[in-house]
């Protein structure tokens, strides 16, 4: 008697198919077997997140610490605008960020808002334009610092 030439093909798959069941088995249970054994304390990963920037951070990525150029001329000291220089800011929701400002032709600093920039004014708000000062954080505004306007070359 003649068997079908599917018929023995089929059987040739069902055993090919059983024995990789079976030696991906064996190996499986090898592997977790040998292996060795890991601290449950151990394999936890904490995650804490991005570091908060510190003001010395922002001062450096904004280009801080630089030599302010030369002071203003007598008659632009007169008015109080012209004692302070925005560098940079760096703002966030909230009214959170930071403003890299110079003061008295002194090299810029990062002040965060919130923060004494001068002895009665604080920086009130920073947004990608510029930055505020008053008196107070809930107070009118002050001065207003406007960023150098950006020219490609």
């Amino acid at each position: 008697m003649q068997t079908s030439l599917y018929a023995r093909w089929w059987l040739r798959i069902a055993t090919f198919l059983a024995a990789a069941l079976a030696a991906a088995s064996a190996g499986f249970w090898a592997l977790k077997l040998t292996a060795p054994a890991i601290e449950p304390s151990s394999s936890k990963l904490v995650s804490q997140g991005p570091a908060a920037p510190t003001p010395q951070v922002i001062a450096r990525v904004l280009g801080g610490g630089q030599i302010a150029p030369a002071a203003p001329s007598a008659v632009a000291l007169d008015s109080a605008a012209s004692r302070y220089k925005i560098s940079g800011v760096v703002a966030g929701k909230n009214d959170a960020g930071y403003a890299l400002i110079a003061v008295d032709g002194k090299p810029a600093r990062p002040f965060m808002v919130g923060s004494q920039v001068s002895d009665n004014l604080l920086l009130q708000s920073v947004n990608k334009a510029g930055a505020a000062l008053a008196t107070s954080l809930d107070g009118p505004v002050a001065i207003r610092l406007d960023l150098p306007k950006f020219e490609p070359l």
